[in-house]
C-alpha cells in the first residue's frame, strides 16, 4: 500500500456537463413515462427532479431564530420544546451544550432555522470562553434572538452584558423569562423589564406554559427570508466525526491536529465517553472535529454507560458530514472494524478510513494488510485510504485532501441528461439479463438528491442486485464519486391500459 493511499484516488474531474442533445433526449424519455401507471410520488419527483433533495429553497434561505443566555439557564430545553421532541441534550448541570447546533423548525405553517447554542459567559476563557464565541456567532448569522433568562433569579451581570452585544449587534429580540411555571412567578418575570429590551414573555420551557405566545412574537419579528444566513452558515466549518472501535487512537488524533491535550488519552479502552467538539484550522479552512466513544458492539447490545455512550456516537455521526473511520493498522482487521465502516455508510456521510500506528508496522505486516483490505473492505474501494501516526502527527495534515474529495463527492449532482445517456450507452452495451423470459428495460433515470447522492430509476421489471451493483460500479467509473455512497432505487411502473 501506498504512503498516502489517498493519492491512488486522484484523477481529473468528472465531465458534469449536459448537452443541449442530452437535455433534449431526456426530456423526451420523461414524456414517455406518461404512458406508464404513476404514483403521486412520483409524478412530484419527476416535476422537480433538478432541486429535490438538494437542501436549497427556491424562495431563498429560511430565516434563522438563535437563543442565547447564559449558561443553565434552560435554552436547550426551549429548543426542544420549539422542536416538539427531545432533540438537543438536556442536563441539569450547567454547560451541557458547547458547540452552536442548528435544527430545521415550523410554527403556525412558517418554516425557519433555529440554533441552540452554549451558555454566554463574560470574560471567559479556555473552553468556556469558546463556546461564548460560538453564541456570539450565533447571534452574527442569525435574523432574530431569543434571549432566554432565568426569571427565577433575576437580572445578573452577565445578563447586562449579554444585553450589550445584542444591541451591538442590531438584532432583532425576543426577552424570554424562563421558569415561570405559574401566574404567581409572573411577578417575577416583570422584574426583566429593567434590561431594557422591552416586554419579558414568561414561559416554562420545561411545561410549555406561555411558549405560543412566544412564538408568536418571534415570527413578526423574523423576516420571510434570511437576510444573514448565507454569509455565516452556509460558509460554516465542515463536520467531521471520528468514529472507530475503542483504543484505535481517535483521542490521540484530535490532540495531534489541535496541538494541544485537549482530550483525555489513556491506554485503558474506552476512556472516552461524550462526543467532543474541537474547531481544528487544516488546510487554510476551519472544520469541526468530533471525537467519539469507540464503538463496541450494536447499541441494543451495550448496558449502562456504554449504551449511553453508543447513543451519542450514533449522534455525533448523524449531525456530521463526513466520518473518519479509524482503524488500528497494527492489528488483524476485525469484524467490528467493518461494523463501524458499515454505520457510517448506513448513516449516508462522506467516508475516509484513516489506518492509524502505521510506524508500527513492519514489512511483513504490511502485506498482510493488504490482503485484509482486499479481503474484507473490497465493498468499500471508492473510499479514500490514508496511513498515519495519531501519536507523531506522521501524515495527519493529509486527510484534508482526503476529507475535501470526499465531502465534493458527496455533494455531486449528475445532470439528468448526462444520466440518461450514460444509462443509453451502458444499458446498449450491457443488457439486463432475460429473467422468466422477460427483460426489464430502463425508462428513466433522475438523480433525487444529494448527501449522499440518490438516484431513482424507473424500470419495466425488477432489476437484479447484481445489475445495481454494475450501474453503482459504472457510476463512479463514470462521475467518480470518491468517498461517498451511492443509493440507487428502482421504481418498477407498467404500462397503462388503453380503456
Amino acid at each position: 500500500m501506498p504512503d498516502d493511499a489517498a493519492a491512488a484516488w486522484e484523477q481529473q474531474p468528472p465531465d458534469l456537463s449536459e448537452s443541449p442533445e442530452q437535455a433534449q433526449r431526456a426530456e423526451a424519455l420523461r414524456a414517455g413515462l406518461q404512458a406508464y401507471d404513476l404514483a403521486d410520488a412520483d409524478l412530484a419527483l419527476l416535476s422537480g427532479d433538478d432541486t429535490e433533495g438538494t437542501g436549497e429553497e427556491p424562495e431563498g434561505p429560511l430565516p434563522v431564530l438563535a437563543v442565547i443566555g447564559r449558561p443553565n439557564v434552560g435554552k436547550s430545553t426551549l429548543v426542544n420544546r420549539i422542536l416538539g421532541r427531545r432533540e438537543a441534550v438536556v442536563q441539569d448541570t450547567p454547560g451541557v451544550t458547547r458547540d452552536r447546533v442548528l435544527y430545521p423548525a415550523e410554527w403556525a405553517g412558517r418554516r425557519f432555522m433555529l440554533v441552540d447554542t452554549g451558555g454566554w459567559e463574560h470574560d471567559a476563557k479556555g473552553l468556556p470562553g469558546r463556546v461564548a464565541e460560538q453564541a456570539e456567532a450565533a447571534i452574527e448569522v442569525a435574523d432574530a434572538v431569543m434571549f432566554v433568562v432565568d426569571a427565577t433569579v433575576g437580572p445578573t451581570s452577565t445578563d447586562e452584558h449579554v444585553v450589550r452585544l445584542l444591541r451591538r449587534s442590531g438584532r432583532p429580540t425576543v426577552l424570554v423569562a424562563n421558569k415561570v411555571d405559574s401566574q404567581r412567578a409572573e411577578a417575577d418575570a416583570a422584574m426583566l423589564w429593567s434590561l431594557g429590551l422591552g416586554e419579558p414573555y414568561p414561559v416554562s420551557a420545561l411545561h410549555g406554559r406561555g411558549s405560543g405566545d412566544l412564538l408568536d412574537r418571534a415570527m413578526e419579528l423574523l423576516p420571510a427570508t434570511s437576510q444573514v444566513a448565507g454569509r455565516g452558515l452556509a460558509e460554516g466549518p465542515r463536520r467531521v466525526a471520528l468514529i472507530g472501535r475503542p483504543n484505535v487512537g481517535k483521542s490521540s488524533l484530535l490532540n495531534s491536529l489541535t496541538g494541544t491535550d485537549r482530550v483525555v488519552v489513556d491506554e485503558v479502552a474506552g476512556t472516552t465517553r461524550d462526543p467532543v467538539d474541537e474547531l481544528v484550522r487544516l488546510g487554510e479552512r476551519d472544520w469541526w472535529f468530533v471525537d467519539t466513544a469507540g464503538i463496541r458492539r450494536r447499541v441494543h447490545q451495550t448496558y449502562g454507560a456504554d449504551f449511553y455512550a453508543s447513543l451519542r456516537t450514533q449522534g455525533a455521526l448523524e449531525k456530521a458530514e463526513v466520518a473518519v473511520v479509524l482503524i488500528d493498522a497494527s492489528e488483524r482487521l476485525t469484524e467490528q472494524d467493518t461494523r463501524v465502516i458499515q454505520q457510517a455508510i448506513d448513516a449516508g456521510r462522506a467516508l475516509v478510513i484513516a489506518f492509524n500506528k502505521w510506524d508500527l508496522m513492519d514489512e511483513e505486516r504490511r502485506d498482510l494488510l493488504e490482503r485484509e483490505i482486499e479481503l474484507d473492505l473490497v465493498q468499500v474501494r471508492w473510499a479514500p485510504r490514508v496511513n498515519i501516526s495519531a501519536l507523531t502527527g506522521w501524515h495527519t495534515n493529509r486527510l484534508v485532501r482526503s476529507l475535501e474529495t470526499a465531502l465534493e463527492s458527496w455533494d455531486t449532482r449528475v445532470p439528468t441528461g448526462k444520466l440518461n445517456a450514460f444509462l443509453g450507452d451502458l444499458t446498449a452495451a450491457n443488457p439486463h439479463p432475460v429473467r422468466g423470459g422477460k427483460q426489464p428495460r430502463i425508462l428513466f433515470a433522475t438523480q433525487a438528491g444529494t448527501r449522499p447522492p440518490r438516484f431513482v430509476v424507473f424500470a419495466t421489471g425488477f432489476l437484479d442486485p447484481g445489475y445495481r451493483r454494475f450501474i453503482e460500479r459504472r457510476l463512479r467509473e463514470t462521475f467518480g464519486f470518491t468517498g461517498t455512497p451511492i443509493e440507487i432505487s428502482v421504481r418498477v411502473r407498467e404500462k397503462r391500459r388503453r380503456r
